[in-house]
């Protein structure tokens, strides 16, 4: 938006006929015909009418020919009263929005904010490494479908603090309902597959920001983002084995695409603790940046990103994701359906509780 202090030198040329600025026509095109001021000063038009490719000099043409016999005051008038509108909405749209029209509002275990073409969903448990509750999952698939459909042209991920996430919260595996456990597997599993679904079917570029080391759920879906910028003191790392599990997120088809089989085994496998160098060595992370520039370069390279034009983006991405999201949904319900057996096995009960133990032991 031009500032009225920079415009008025620009209307004023205008309307002593040096030029007709283009610029001025799209900013005031909504309250009135900038060619009032060729009416004001010159009268009704009698020039002929430019060439199809000279654009610019048709708009010209083609706007100030549709006022007819607008008489000269009338037009001259108009022209006032649209630098004088122009003036007191200067005023008032270059106020900045309070933090409170910015911030969504409603969120527990998140800090949800929508500014400059950006929709930032930060995970906000900082004390407990931003480890993921039942809860941090309900409302990230809340945030999610409501970014989807905000004005928002991306939309980025990030945690709070020291951690991007921790993995799943410990009370995830306690807190069994009166169901038992055979209840408590089926509900995971159906909040993990719808979960993973949201991020499969998100519209959007949707951008990971990992701030610091990064465990289990929180790495697995990486595979579904269209960029992960990570800090360099970023690690990455999947022990399903240790907790006789099974990979999630799409990873066990994501993963090996990305950086091959055997690199994917390493992580899925064996839960081989990646830096930020190597995930991004594998394709896992598109560009690392040192800890001290990490959020200043990130979010000034989105901030330029937000600008480009969003359904152009949106376009380009179903593009390369549609001919993948049946398989995507595909791999996610036989993982989730999978880890629900793995859930009521003994040996995975058993490396919980002894993970659980060894825990409390710290």
């Amino acid at each position: 938006m031009l500032s009225i202090s920079r415009l008025l030198p620009c209307l004023y040329r205008v309307y002593t006929g040096e030029f007709l600025d283009i610029t001025l026509c799209s900013t005031v095109k909504a309250k009135s015909n900038p060619q009032d001021h060729a009416r004001a000063t010159e009268g009704p038009c009698n020039t002929p009418k430019p060439g199809v490719f000279d654009l610019i000099n048709k708009a010209k043409w083609d706007a100030w020919n549709a006022l007819g016999s607008l008489p000269k005051e009338t037009a001259r008038q108009n022209y006032v009263d649209l630098v004088s509108g122009l003036s007191s909405s200067s005023d008032s749209s270059s106020q900045v929005k309070p933090e409170a029209d910015r911030k969504q509002s409603g969120y527990e275990t998140l800090v949800v904010t929508s500014e400059d073409g950006i929709t930032k969903i930060m995970m906000n448990r900082p004390a407990k490494k931003n480890a993921m509750t039942m809860r941090m999952y309900e409302e990230i698939m809340l945030a999610l479908k409501a970014a989807s459909k905000d004005d928002s042209a991306i939309t980025v991920l990030t945690g709070n603090g020291d951690y991007y996430s921790s993995g799943n919260d410990l009370t995830n595996f306690t807190d069994i309902p009166s169901g038992g456990v055979e209840e408590k597997a089926k509900n995971s599993a159906i909040l993990l597959r719808d979960f993973v679904d949201c991020f499969i079917d998100f519209p959007k570029p949707l951008i990971a920001v990992v701030n610091g080391p990064a465990v289990g759920i929180s790495v697995t879906i990486l595979g579904l983002f269209e960029v992960v910028y990570a800090s360099d003191r970023a690690t990455f790392h999947t022990p399903f084995s240790h907790l006789g599990q099974s990979p999630e997120g799409c990873s066990s088809y994501t993963f090996p695409k990305i950086m091959g089989p055997a690199k994917a085994a390493e992580m899925l496998i064996f839960g081989k603790k990646l830096t930020a160098a190597e995930a991004c060595a594998q394709g896992l992370v598109t560009e690392v940046f040192p800890d001290s520039t990490f959020q200043k370069e990130v979010w000034t390279r989105l901030k330029a990103y937000s600008k480009l034009p969003p359904n152009a983006m949106r376009i380009s991405k179903q593009m390369i994701r549609n001919r993948e999201k049946e398989k995507l949904h595909a791999v996610n319900a036989e993982e989730s359906s999978t880890l629900q057996e793995r859930w009521l096995s003994d040996e995975c009960m058993n490396a919980i509780m002894n993970f659980l133990t060894r825990k409390a032991k710290l």
